[in-house]
């Protein structure tokens, strides 16, 4: 993995209280995305804002996450694109937390009039801080785990990761989907790695721009955690990507209504070794056999009386971690 020479100019400002585990937050945000990745350096990247309004919603939760991570600033945000449910939320957010470094995929490639109000506010808030434009191959340094950019803008990585491309048997049933040419299409997404553990985050990835990652040789190779992309619908998660990685645990960033399709549920679901699937939220389109046991949902409403709880992962260096559901405290921990 390499280091992108304007990201190797600047180290950020690692934060005053170390962890003991790389710890990872799944913060509701109600079918929107935010995720909040800890090292346990204390260094903070956080994965998109969620919405706007809401009664600053989004910024409250992803805050009180931050607070439970033990951290006073984002040293790094990572916008994967700009739609409202993962860029809305950052100029509200800044207004609660400071955040040193912006790390986005350039150019927005839609010209949707919401998009490009997001887009427009995005770009004030982030020249506050430092901007960084991403690409496939780069490393984003956080002390303490490796975090490599493996697609972002339309591109994925040119080359497999270490001890990943192998031929994808899967690939042979491969059958694309209308084209998206928008802002999906041209998520970043990530490869974590701390020690023996490893987590892939593909932001919103459409299903064919997955395809350049998985097929005809998966460029990734296994994962531990898959963060389920672009929420569980059916235009991304292909069986061709996820079944490829064969993760130990999926966790799902729907909200009660948005993502988390019975079609992307099931595909998951039927993932080679897959042990469970945990849920922001109770999926309400989907019947009971496309929801998974309340113990593993963070969420079984919306709305008003949502109290917003987030799924926690603490990962440690010998590749077991623990997954925590915040409603309820069931936890279960995976083994290497």
């Amino acid at each position: 993995m390499r280091l992108q020479p304007r990201l190797a100019l600047f180290l950020a400002a690692a934060s005053c209280v170390a962890a003991a585990d790389f710890q990872i937050y799944a913060i509701d945000v109600e079918g929107g995305k935010s995720t909040l990745y800890v090292s346990p350096s204390g260094e903070s990247m956080l994965v998109d804002t969620g919405y706007d309004g809401f009664h600053n919603r989004d910024a409250d939760r992803i805050l009180a996450a931050a607070h439970d991570a033990g951290i006073r600033q984002i040293d790094y945000l990572v916008i994967t694109h700009y739609h409202k449910d993962h860029a809305g939320g950052v100029t509200q957010l800044a207004a609660k937390i400071k955040i040193v470094n912006f790390l986005d995929h350039g150019p927005n490639f839609e010209e949707a009039k919401d998009n490009k109000e997001v887009f427009r506010e995005y770009q004030v808030t982030r020249a506050k801080g430092k901007h960084f434009i991403v690409r496939a191959g780069d490393a984003i340094p956080i002390h303490g785990i490796q975090v490599v950019v493996v697609t972002a803008a339309g591109k994925a990585i040119d080359k497999s990761l270490p001890g990943a491309g192998q031929p994808n048997p899967f690939c042979d049933s491969y059958k694309p989907i209308a084209v998206d040419t928008g802002e999906n299409a041209h998520s970043i997404g990530m490869w974590m790695t701390y020690g023996q553990f490893h987590l892939v985050d593909l932001g919103d990835l459409y299903w064919n721009q997955e395809h350049d990652l998985a097929c005809p040789a998966n460029k990734l190779g296994k994962v531990d955690v898959y963060m389920t992309t672009h929420h569980g619908k059916k235009t991304s998660g292909s069986p061709q990507m996820v079944w490829a990685l064969a993760p130990k645990v999926a966790v799902m960033n729907n909200g009660p209504d948005t993502g988390g399709s019975a079609e992307a549920w099931q595909t998951i679901h039927d993932s080679p070794g897959l042990l469970d699937l945990w849920q922001l939220h109770f999926a309400a389109k989907n019947d009971a056999g496309h929801n998974m046991p309340e113990q593993f949902i963070a969420n079984m409403i919306g709305g008003d009386k949502c109290e917003g709880k987030w799924i926690k992962i603490g990962a440690r260096l010998d590749g077991t971690f623990t997954v925590t559901n915040s409603r309820n405290e069931f936890t279960k921990t995976y083994s290497k």
